[in-house]
Parts: C-alpha cells; structure tokens; sequence
C-alpha cells in the first residue's frame, strides 16, 4: 500500500523471458484502446535478462504506456475482480488498492467522499529532471463503476490523486 516497488521486483524474478509482455498485453496497456482519435500507443521492449525484467515491470525502463492504455488495464482489472471475487489474487489486489487509497499514498483519492481503490506512481521525466505524478483507480471501490487515471506532467503520485479526489468529490456516484 505504500510502495510496491520491493513486489514486484520479486514478481519479476519469477518470469520467463517473454512471458511478461504476453501477461500484459490481454490486459489492455500495451496496445490502442481505441478511446481517442490518433491515440498514441505503448513503448515496449520485451526484456532480456532478469535485471530488465525488474526494471520494465518496475516502470523503470523499457516501457512506456499513455494514461488511456492505463484505464483500459484498470477497467479488464475491475472486470477481472468482478469475475473472480473470491480468488486469492483478486482478493491481494482489492486488499492492496483500498489500503493504498484509504490510508496509504493515495489516500487523498478518497478524500471526497467517495471510497476509492487505486495507486500512484511518480516517474522521472525523459526530457527533463521533473517528476510525473499519476493515480489510477476505481470508484466506488465495493462496486466499480468508473475507472480515473490522473496524469500530470510535473507533480508526484499524492499530487494526482489529491486531484482525482477533488474530480470524484464532484461526480455523482454512491457514498458509503
């Protein structure tokens, strides 16, 4: 709920070469969504070794993926969690997301009022040494019925789900 670097550093040791962009791909990240006229698309390069495993998984390279490509891999999540609500993962990745979102770094995504699962993400900039800040979640978190991805181009992950809270105060969806 805090940071989730450490797991899935450990997750990625546990891959075969080529097996991540084949778990990935079904999700939705690394292809056009389809949601937006000349949409740009994922930047990948399939690893070749564990270390660039961990640092693609990571986010750290060898990867890059639009804020559409991410709500289109939340929405096959919340449909994925719908679908299987009583598996083990289903029941991790619930647990991890509204942790992180009522108490964790993206706490401030629910502080409108609405209960919110998701995650932040700061990452450092290509063309520059400014972070970007980005949330992505699901409201209400008991039965999801919006995917939010907030990006910002200079900012940290508490910065983008601050925002998102400020949007979610604002829509109309159920109140706990």
């Amino acid at each position: 709920m805090w940071s989730c670097n450490t797991y899935f550093a450990a997750v990625a040791r546990t891959l075969h070469p080529g097996e991540l962009g084949l778990l990935l791909r079904p999700t939705g990240l690394l292809g056009m969504t389809g949601l937006a006229s000349n949409e740009a698309t994922a930047e990948y390069r399939e690893p070749d070794s564990v270390d660039a495993e961990q640092l693609t998984l990571l986010g750290v390279e060898g990867v890059r993926v639009t804020p559409l490509e991410l709500a289109a891999a939340y929405r096959w999540l919340a449909i994925e969690m719908a679908t299987h609500p009583n598996s083990d993962a289903a029941q991790v990745v619930r647990s991890g997301l509204e942790d992180s979102a009522s108490f964790g770094m993206a706490g401030q995504a629910s502080l409108g009022g609405v209960a919110v699962m998701g995650k932040t993400g700061t990452a450092e900039g290509v063309a520059s040494s400014r972070s970007h800040g980005w949330f992505a979640g699901l409201a209400p978190a008991q039965k999801p019925k919006v995917v939010i991805v907030v990006y910002l181009p200079a900012g940290r992950g508490a910065d983008a789900a601050h925002v998102a809270g400020e949007i979610l105060a604002n829509a109309q969806l159920e109140r706990p």
